[in-house]
């Protein structure tokens, strides 16, 4: 308990977020500054007809070795492919990309392994690493190239660079995404980038092994995913930066350190309106993303339609948050997620970060084998983490089988992102609605509990769930509720989180895959019991209170019943405390604060009756507070306050103590014939 051991200490850090005092917080990635999209694209439409390019390997036996179980008709028109692609074809897709004259060229890749060779070589003298060297990602150590550099020099970061071409189609001929494959062996940043390449289509292929992103997209208004698959990356599978009418579908992303699909940045179309939107930037369908440390994320990933998905068994199944600096769009908002599966997202990858295999080159890691590297800390067990988010709507999803919580949200002040606007450090978390989700149930009705089903810091404006047919609780155990309208009902106002749930995110947010740093007191990464921050913390408090009665009973209101069951009623509901601080979403919790506001109702009007009247009015506060906790916690959150009674409490304890410590030890001395203030009076004559 050496940490935080009182209410002061709880105060001091309270007062240390609101100045910026936080564990510095890492990029999601580093990238040049973009332009915003003037959103005039439209989503690109799958082409079978237009200019066309082959491209293919000359080895014969290994390209019929690969073909040779695919239905007859499809392995004749890949014969006839390959016969014209040796003619007069591309054996790089690279060649054949630079080679496109015509917007809405067609690029036809057939089966094989793709390591373009030539985009390995030495960059020349104007492209070396060291020109750069001023521009350096403070993370990762790559070059943050302007657009200009990466046209000039496409390969000293990608293996594949589609750069300002519009309308480029790109498509794999076989009879599934892994029968085309691209292969960065971890040479390159990204296998393939695709910049300022409106229009852009990618279908039935594979990309993998980059330093950080299997398909990259940046900068570009109208893009597709299609029947592709981003695997083994220390990064992202997917990943999209600043777009517009963009479409992922029925693709797959495992084995990504981060995310297998990612549209962060994405136009933030939506930022001035309320909860109706008319259109979104990006819509993801039909996807399924598993053994990655998230399924899905999304800094600032504004205008995102994400529906009838599956996010299972990677460590928290989906992020989408205003956690991290220097992306635009912040702070996010107005994404929908609906019909989607986020189950069983339990694996735990941080023994690759505590055994120093995530220290090793990226080659020798042993990505195929189901390393995984978290280069962000999420808990292990999350189904969905909103830190930061406004405006999103949760509708319909199945939300089971993930055994800390079904979702967590979150406060994210602006200072975390690099606001130090005094506004910025309230807007997030704010208007956030949960409809009608099925949370501890599969869709064939059998029952898969989370371990929590709802946990939320309390901070945020209009936040509001309806009929979350919750099994496992939530915490707090009173959550606001939605309104029939689809809109916010009587909702609470707080702009400041619950003192514990805030303590707990700054605690969990101190990862650090570089340092190898892993919060030792989160439970997001395993700690239990006493190990726990919170668990320290209502431990810490209820030795500090309950030592201070004992000595204020002793020293001042010897003798007085009502301040000695006052006592007594204390000790009981701060016990509770801390065992409803183990078990999140536990009654305990509001029933200890009840006994805590009776308690020190006893104690108060003990001081008040023995003549230490200022020290018995700062106790009855406190009783009240902790009173209106038990309620805000267990019944009704209170409408319309801007800060939560646990919060003033707090504030109100970290005066109390120092005052009840110099009035234990300090005692005046009595005057003849006068009792001395604590000391029961005389018998009389």
């Amino acid at each position: 308990m050496t940490r935080i051991t009182s209410a002061l200490g709880l105060a001091a850090l309270s007062a240390a977020l609101m100045v910026g005092l936080t564990p510095a917080a890492a990029s999601a990635h580093d990238e040049r500054t973009t332009r915003t999209l003037d959103g005039t694209g439209s989503v690109p439409t799958y082409r079978t007809e237009g200019p066309t390019l082959l491209v293919c390997k000359a080895d014969r036996a290994d390209f019929e070795s690969r073909i040779a179980a695919f239905p007859a008709e499809l392995k004749a028109a890949n014969l006839a492919l390959w016969t014209a692609c040796q003619a007069g074809g591309f054996r790089h897709l690279q060649a054949a990309v630079d080679a496109i004259t015509l917007p809405g060229t067609i690029v036809k890749v057939l089966p094989g392994l793709y390591l373009e060779e030539p985009s390995l070589v030495a960059p020349t003298a104007d492209c070396a690493d060291e020109r750069f060297a001023g521009r350096k990602s403070v993370m990762y150590g790559y070059a943050i190239l302007e657009y200009a550099d990466q046209e000039r020099c496409p390969h000293l970061q990608n293996l594949v660079a589609i750069m300002g071409k519009k309308g480029v189609q790109i498509e794999g001929t076989g009879a599934d995404p892994k029968d085309v494959v691209f292969d960065a062996q971890f040479k390159k940043l990204n296998t393939i980038r695709a910049d300022r390449a409106d229009g852009v289509y990618f279908r039935n292929l594979t990309a993998q092994k980059s330093q950080f992103n299997a398909i990259y997209i940046i900068e570009t208004d109208g893009f597709v995913i299609d029947k592709s698959v981003g695997r083994w990356n220390d990064e992202y599978g997917f990943l999209t930066f600043a777009t517009d009418h963009g479409l992922y579908t029925d693709c797959e992303g495992y084995g990504n350190g981060d995310s297998g699909v990612y549209p962060g940045a994405a136009s933030d179309i939506n930022k001035q309106r309320g909860y109706v939107v008319p259109r979104y930037a990006i819509e993801i369908r039909n996807c399924y993303s598993h053994h990655n440390a998230l399924g899905y994320s999304g800094t600032a990933g504004d205008s995102v339609w994400v529906h009838d998905n599956r996010f299972e068994e990677n460590s928290t199944g989906i992020s989408t948050d205003s956690a991290f600096p220097d992306h635009p769009g912040m702070p996010q908002n107005h994404s929908k997620f609906e019909h989607n599966i986020i189950a069983d997202n339990n694996v735990d990858y941080y023994g690759y970060t505590r055994d120093g295999t995530c220290k090793k080159p990226f080659e020798q890691r042993g990505y195929e084998s189901g390393v995984v590297c978290n280069t962000v800390g999420v808990p292990v067990g999350g189904g969905v983490i909103n830190p930061g988010g406004n405006y999103n709507i949760w509708r319909d999803n199945y939300v089971y089988g993930n055994n800390y919580a079904g979702f967590i949200t979150s406060w994210v002040p602006g200072f975390v992102r690099n606001d130090t606007g005094f506004a910025q450090q309230f807007d997030t978390s704010h208007h956030n609605r949960y409809y009608g989700n099925s949370m501890g149930v599969t869709p064939e009705g059998r029952a898969a509990p989370n371990g929590l089903d709802f946990w939320w810091d309390g901070q945020g404006v209009h936040n509001c769930w309806r009929n979350p047919t919750s099994t496992s609780g939530s915490y707090p155990e009173a959550l606001p509720v939605c309104g029939d309208d689809d809109l916010a009902g009587i909702g609470t106002t707080r702009w400041i989180g619950e003192p514990a749930g805030t303590l707990k995110m700054y605690t969990c947010a101190n990862y650090s895959i570089s340092e190898q740093r892993i919060p030792v007191d989160c439970d997001w990464f395993g700690a239990s019991g006493l190990q726990r921050i919170e668990v320290k913390w209502a431990l810490g408090e209820a030795i500090v209170l309950v030592l201070l009665l004992i000595g204020l009973v002793l020293r001042r209101l010897r003798g007085s019943l009502l301040a000695t069951a006052g006592l007594a009623v204390t000790a009981v509901g701060l016990g509770l405390g801390v065992v409803g601080a183990q078990e999140m979403g536990s009654p305990l919790n509001a029933v200890g604060l009840a006994l805590v506001g009776a308690g020190f109702v006893g104690v108060a009007l003990g001081l008040r009756h023995r003549g230490t009247r200022a020290l018995g009015s700062l106790t009855l506060l406190i009783a009240l507070f902790a009173l209106l906790g038990a309620v805000d916690r267990g019944l009704v959150m209170i409408p319309y306050i801007p800060v939560s009674p646990a919060l003033v409490r707090v504030l109100l304890e970290a005066v109390w103590i120092p005052w009840a410590m110099i009035a234990v030890l300090v005692v005046r001395r009595p005057t003849v014939g006068v009792p001395a203030e604590g000391e029961p009076d005389p018998l009389p004559a």
